[in-house]
């Protein structure tokens, strides 16, 4: 990430300020690009996060950053964005926010599951598998996935999950 940046300590920054604005700061990335770095700074919240979230909390994170040194003296483009549909479940807030949705993960005693999940609490998630209601603890999984579901236009269901949300995410990008 470079000597003069580090990830724990942009984190240890940019966490009140995401907190601020009612956010959960998920993850903090610098990787070089040309002369610049772009700082990814990763945010989501329960109910997801919108493009106006993202603006907001940018300009929040940009204030803090230019108040303070943390960035050192290099340039570098600030990227906000929330996560993809892709990032692995590994906090309890993250299979609850996968509430609905079609998941895959591993057991750490071997195997793999899938289901929906059905609710997910500080101690574990229960999933519908095969229509029947598992609970699992999260100390007996190692990572979970959404698995992206498509369906034709004619095979909706009528309910609110057509597989299509979730899979890019509000992002804002300010220099």
């Amino acid at each position: 990430m470079g000597r003069d940046v580090s990830r724990d300590r942009l984190m240890k920054v940019l966490d009140p300020v995401v907190s601020a604005e009612g956010l959960d700061l998920e993850d903090v990335t610098v990787t070089p690009a040309g002369k610049r770095r772009v700082l990814r700074v990763i945010v989501d919240r329960d109910g997801g996060v919108s493009l106006d979230d993202v603006a907001d909390v940018s300009q929040a994170i940009s204030k803090a950053l230019d108040d303070g040194d943390a960035m050192g003296a290099a340039p570098y483009v600030l990227e906000v964005t929330s996560p993809g549909v892709d990032r692995p479940l590994t906090e309890p807030r993250h299979w609850r926010r996968a509430a609905g949705r079609l998941v895959s993960a591993e057991l750490r005693e071997g195997g793999a599951v899938e289901g929906r999940v059905r609710a997910a609490d500080d101690e574990g998630v229960e999933l519908d598998v095969s229509g029947e209601p598992r609970r699992f603890e999260y100390q007996d999984l190692t990572r979970g996935r959404v698995q992206v579901e498509f369906r034709r236009a004619d095979e909706g269901d009528g309910t609110e999950d057509d597989g299509d949300e979730g899979q890019g995410g509000a992002s804002w990008t300010s220099t």
